[in-house]
C-alpha cells in the first residue's frame, strides 16, 4: 500500500513524484522503459518552450531543473570560458530551445532531484513495468496489475490514489475512465479547425527520433533498410496535399501552407532561429567546448520525414502497437540512410551511446497524442485561440488556474489524412477541472491524458506544461490526503480553491500571466521552415 501509485515515469510523472515526496507522501513510480524522463530522455527530444521561460512562465522546480542542467554542463564538461560563464548557456545551441541537451544529463539530473527521496524510502521507482489489469468498482480504483518486462512476473499495488503518467493513458481503459481518442466533430466541440465528422483513429503522427553527429570524410553509413524502397516513394496522402515524397528535402510550412525547401548542412549553419535543421534541435555544439573536446556536433532528428502516419497507437493492440513502432524505426532509418547515399552525408554517425540503446533509436517513440480523459471542464479552441480574444494578449482566464503554458496550437499531419493544424494561440492557464475525470475519483492524469481536445492538445502537449501539471497534481493529492477531500470537491468550492491556489503560489506555481508581456517575445520557435 502507497500514498500515491504513478503509472509511467516521463515528464509528468516524475514532476508529480516530486511534489508528492516534497509535500511528505509515499510515493511508487512505475516506467515501462530502464529510463525514466519521457520527452526528455527515452523519447529523446529537447524541451519546446516558450521565448519568456528565463525569466517567467513556468514552475520553481521546473526552472532548478533547467538550472542543474546547465550546472552539469559547467561542471562536467570543458566548456570554452565563454560558454562556462554564459548564464543561459545552451550546450547545442538549438534553436527549439533555450536549453537543447542531450538526454543522459536530463537522466541525470532528473534522477539526482529524486534521489534524496528514494534514499530516506518515500519514493520507489520501478522501471521495466507496464500495467496490465485494473481493480476497480464505482468511482474507485483500487489496485493496478504491473508486469515485469525483464521476468514476465505481475505485481499488484494498491494506493490511495492513482496517477497515470504514461505517454498514451494506459490506465483509462483498464480502469473504466471514460475517454475519448482522435479528433472529435465540429458539433461536439463547436471549434472552427475541427472536421465535420469526429474520427477517434485521427491521431497526430508519431515519431521515433535519433541522434546523429557529422564526420567528414568518414564513412558511416548504415545497412540498406529492408523496406527502403517503400519509404523512399513513400508520399503522404493528406488533405491539404503533402509536396511530393516524405524522404525529400521538401515539405510544407504549417503557419503558410506552402511548399518550403529545407536546409541540411552539418557543421555550416548559422546559430539562428530558422536556419536548418542541423542547428534546428542540435543537443551538443562542439564550437561551446574546448578544442579537441569533440570532433562534432550531435543532432538531434525529430524533423517532418520521420512522423509515422500509418497506424493510431492510442487504438492499437498491443501486438499492434509493437508493430507499428517497428515499422516507425524503419522510417527513421530510412531516412538516414536517404541523408547518407542520396544527399551524399556519408559521414552522418548514429549516435547509439546518446540515446542509450543497440539500435541507435531513442527507446521509446515521440508521442504527440493519447487517449484523453472526459473532465469535468474540456478545454477547446475557442479558450486559446488568438481569433476569438482579438485585441487581447492572454487567453480565457480560468478561475480554477493550477498553471500556465504557451505554445501554437501545433498538430502535425494526422493518420486520418489531415495536414498541418497551425493555430496562433494567447498565453493560457491550466483549469483544474481539465485534470479530474467526470466519474471516477482517484486516479488523476499528467500527461497529454488530460481534458483537451484533438486541437488544443496540440498546444497542452509540451515539456514545461507537462511538468507543470504534474507538479500540481502531486500537490494537489497531498491537498487532499491531508484535508480528507476528493480532488472534485477542492475545485467546486471556492474557499478550498482559493486555499489550494495559494498553496500553489508558496510552492512556486504561477497560476497567472504578466498582464502587460509581450506577444512577439514569447512566440515559441516551432518547425524548421
Amino acid at each position: 500500500m502507497t500514498d500515491i501509485l504513478i503509472v509511467g515515469g516521463g515528464v509528468g510523472g516524475c514532476a508529480c513524484a516530486l511534489a508528492a515526496c516534497n509535500a511528505g507522501l509515499t510515493v511508487i513510480m512505475t516506467e515501462e522503459s530502464d529510463w525514466i524522463g519521457g520527452q526528455f530522455t527515452t523519447q529523446a527530444t529537447p524541451p519546446d518552450e516558450h521565448g519568456w521561460i528565463e525569466r517567467f512562465g513556468c514552475t520553481q522546480t521546473y526552472r532548478t531543473f533547467r538550472e542543474r542542467v546547465r550546472q552539469y554542463y559547467r561542471t562536467n564538461y570543458p566548456l570554452k570560458p565563454e560558454a562556462l560563464t554564459n548564464p543561459v548557456l545552451n550546450p547545442g545551441n538549438g534553436w527549439v530551445s533555450p536549453l537543447c541537451a542531450e538526454p543522459k544529463v536530463f537522466l541525470h539530473v532528473l534522477k539526482d532531484m529524486l534521489q534524496p527521496h528514494v534514499q530516506n524510502h518515500k519514493l520507489t521507482i520501478l522501471t521495466k513495468h507496464i500495467p496490465v489489469a485494473a481493480d476497480s468498482t464505482g468511482n474507485t480504483v483500487h489496485a493496478i496489475t504491473l508486469q515485469n518486462t525483464r521476468t514476465s512476473e505481475p505485481t499488484t499495488i494498491t494506493a490511495r490514489y492513482f496517477v497515470d503518467a504514461t505517454e498514451l493513458g494506459d490506465l483509462l481503459p483498464l480502469t473504466g475512465t471514460e475517454y475519448v481518442t482522435g479528433s472529435e466533430s465540429q458539433a461536439d466541440t463547436g471549434e472552427p479547425s475541427a472536421k465535420p465528422i469526429a474520427n477517434p483513429a485521427n491521431s497526430q503522427a508519431f515519431s521515433v527520433c535519433f541522434a546523429i553527429s557529422y564526420h567528414e570524410g568518414e564513412d558511416w553509413t548504415i545497412d540498406r533498410p529492408k523496406n527502403y524502397d517503400f519509404w523512399r516513394e513513400f508520399t503522404p496522402s493528406l488533405s491539404p496535399a503533402w509536396v511530393g515524397r516524405l524522404l525529400s528535402m521538401s515539405g510544407i510550412s504549417p503557419r503558410t501552407m506552402q511548399p518550403v525547401q529545407y536546409t541540411f548542412k552539418p557543421h555550416n549553419e548559422p546559430n539562428k532561429a530558422f536556419a536548418g535543421l542541423w542547428t534546428y534541435r542540435r543537443i551538443l555544439h562542439k564550437d561551446l567546448f574546448k578544442d579537441g573536446a569533440f570532433d562534432s556536433d550531435i543532432t538531434l532528428v525529430n524533423y517532418p520525414q520521420i512522423d509515422y502516419l500509418l497506424g493510431d497507437l492510442c487504438n492499437a493492440s498491443a501486438e499492434e502497437k509493437e508493430r507499428l513502432i517497428a515499422k516507425a524505426k524503419e522510417q527513421s532509418l530510412s531516412f538516414l540512410y536517404y541523408l547518407q547515399t542520396e544527399l551524399g552525408f556519408k559521414g552522418l554517425k548514429l549516435r547509439a551511446d546518446v540515446v542509450g540503446t543497440e539500435d541507435g533509436l531513442a527507446k521509446r517513440p515521440y508521442i504527440r497524442e493519447s487517449r484523453r480523459i472526459k473532465a469535468e471542464f474540456t478545454i477547446k479552441e475557442q479558450h486559446v485561440s488568438a481569433q476569438y480574444r482579438p485585441g487581447q494578449i492572454l487567453a480565457e482566464p480560468f478561475p480554477d488556474s493550477v498553471g500556465i503554458g504557451f505554445y501554437r496550437i501545433d498538430l502535425h499531419p494526422s493518420v486520418g489524412g489531415d495536414n498541418y493544424v497551425d493555430v496562433e494561440s494567447l498565453p493560457f492557464q491550466i483549469p483544474l477541472g481539465a485534470l479530474i475525470p467526470k466519474r471516477v475519483d482517484n486516479l488523476l492524469p499528467v500527461c497529454k491524458n488530460i481534458g483537451t481536445t484533438h486541437i488544443t492538445n496540440g498546444c497542452y502537449r509540451l515539456h514545461p506544461i507537462e511538468w507543470n501539471i504534474g507538479e500540481s497534481v502531486g500537490n494537489l493529492l497531498a491537498f487532499c490526503l491531508g484535508e480528507d477531500l476528493r480532488p472534485r470537491a477542492v475545485r467546486n468550492d471556492r474557499t478550498l480553491l482559493q486555499h489550494f491556489q495559494q498553496l500553489l503560489i508558496d510552492k512556486g506555481v504561477e497560476i497567472a500571466w504578466p498582464d502587460d508581456i509581450k506577444l512577439e517575445e514569447g512566440d515559441p520557435h516551432i518547425h524548421a521552415m
